[in-house]
């Protein structure tokens, strides 16, 4: 697969890396499946950059949708500093999203990090967001995301011993099923072998940690002003923002839906991909 008939990419390993400057800022990103509609924008993690995309995810969504990836401030291929709040972080995607490709309507699929972003940014721009996936995240101020930098550090430490990936400790259950999945994982982030984004650098690292521990010691969000469609999905066992934070958002966001995944953790998603690669594409439904 390359490309559709009107020249839009429709594989992620394949999407062309594209840059756009506003108010001195370049912001990477990605974009792929049909043109036209609403774009689904996608949140990525903390620490990551572009690459770190499950393509299996992204090209179901983007066999039906306008899918754009990208890179946030001071990290991968955006310039400028990481932000030293989870809220700058989301004026700088309303900046990327509104101002940069001129969007005045998106549905958001955001993982972790990302979902502490997308929240705010909802909260902040209402009228931007249509549709909501939270995945892997929890509220601003909710218990133990204050910690998200020792659970990390730990694992990082964990994997340097285990000569692995940090993310095969910090998204998966140490089980065999999880190691499985796993080592599957980080073998579908490898398949792009073009053009692949920079690795997070670690003063921006460090800066986005502070970031989150800030965000996690933060008063809560009045979550209620979130009337969008939102679905809200987890595995059973994330240490690193406990599964617990899922439930806490289904309460606190009226009307959303909740799926927890057995025995998995962060990367539940990508765990179970195959069964939930379907669900986040009829929930986010045509353009």
């Amino acid at each position: 697969m390359g490309a559709s008939a009107d020249g839009s990419a429709v594989s992620y390993i394949r999407a062309q890396n594209k840059t756009v400057k506003v108010d001195g800022i370049t912001f990477a990103y990605r974009e792929l499946g049909p043109a036209g509609g609403v774009p689904v924008v996608f949140f990525v993690h903390l620490g990551a950059t572009m690459d770190n995309w499950d393509p299996r995810i992204v090209d179901a969504i983007a066999s039906g949708r306008h899918v754009i990836t990208f890179d946030q401030c001071g990290v991968g291929g955006s310039s400028g500093e990481v932000p030293g709040t989870i809220e700058e972080a989301a004026e700088d995607a309303h900046t990327f999203i509104a101002q940069g490709l001129g969007y005045g309507t998106v549905d958001v699929f955001a993982l972790s990090m990302g979902g502490f972003i997308a929240q705010e940014l909802v909260v902040r721009h209402p009228e931007l967001v249509r549709r909501l996936v939270l995945a892997g995240t929890g509220p601003r101020g909710g218990a133990g995301i204050d910690k998200v930098a020792g659970v990390t550090y730990r694992s990082i430490l964990r994997a340097a011993i285990a000569r692995a990936d940090p993310k095969e400790f910090l998204f998966f259950g140490r089980d065999s099923a999880g190691r499985r999945a796993g080592r599957e994982f980080m073998g579908r982030l490898k398949e792009r072998e073009h053009d692949r984004d920079a690795p997070i650098t670690l003063r921006a690292f460090l800066a986005q940690l502070k970031a989150v521990t800030r965000y996690g010691r933060s008063a809560p969000s009045d979550l209620s002003v979130i009337t969008q469609p939102t679905l809200i999905v987890n595995g059973d066992k994330d240490r690193m923002v406990p599964s617990i934070l899922s439930e806490d958002l289904h309460r606190r966001i009226k009307g959303s839906r909740l799926i927890i995944y057995p025995d998995s953790g962060h990367g539940s998603i990508f765990q179970y991909w195959e069964q939930f690669a379907p669900v986040a594409v009829k929930f986010l439904g045509p353009s």
